[in-house]
């Protein structure tokens, strides 16, 4: 069965889209930690970040580096903080995320509450960065 993600990519389901390459997408997380967190990720379902092989992990790092500038143009903090996790959707994935402080990387945090309207407004304003 495919992951949640793979129906992403594949338009099964909707997302906020920032970014696309013919092997990435970049998009918002609906359960933000901070406003703009954004997950980037191959379109290629693959499990485990580092079983993806050296040149696609390296080309997702590249695009991951693009869409953390355009979410940094938009969204005011100090820096973008990485994360990969990798055990709530097995398919691989980055989070991006607006950082002021260490703490605010604590995934066990609530989620940022953002309309879809808002979440819209963002992804288009990102984009428009990238």
């Amino acid at each position: 069965m495919a992951t949640l993600f793979t129906r992403i990519v594949n338009g099964e389901i909707p997302c906020y889209k920032i970014a696309e390459t013919d092997r990435f997408l970049a998009f918002l997380d609906i359960r933000p930690m901070a406003k703009g967190h954004t997950l980037c990720i191959p379109k290629q379902e693959i499990d485990y970040l580092f079983d993806i092989d050296d040149d696609q992990l390296g080309a997702l790092m590249v695009f991951s580096k693009k869409v953390a500038k355009a979410v940094r143009a938009v969204v005011p903090c100090k820096r973008i903080g990485v994360a990969v996790v990798g055990i709530e959707v097995p398919h691989a994935h980055i989070h991006l995320i607006p950082v002021n402080a260490v703490s605010d990387l604590g995934f066990g945090r609530p989620p940022v509450e953002m309309s879809g309207e808002e979440l819209t407004a963002l992804a288009a304003e990102i984009a428009a960065h990238v």
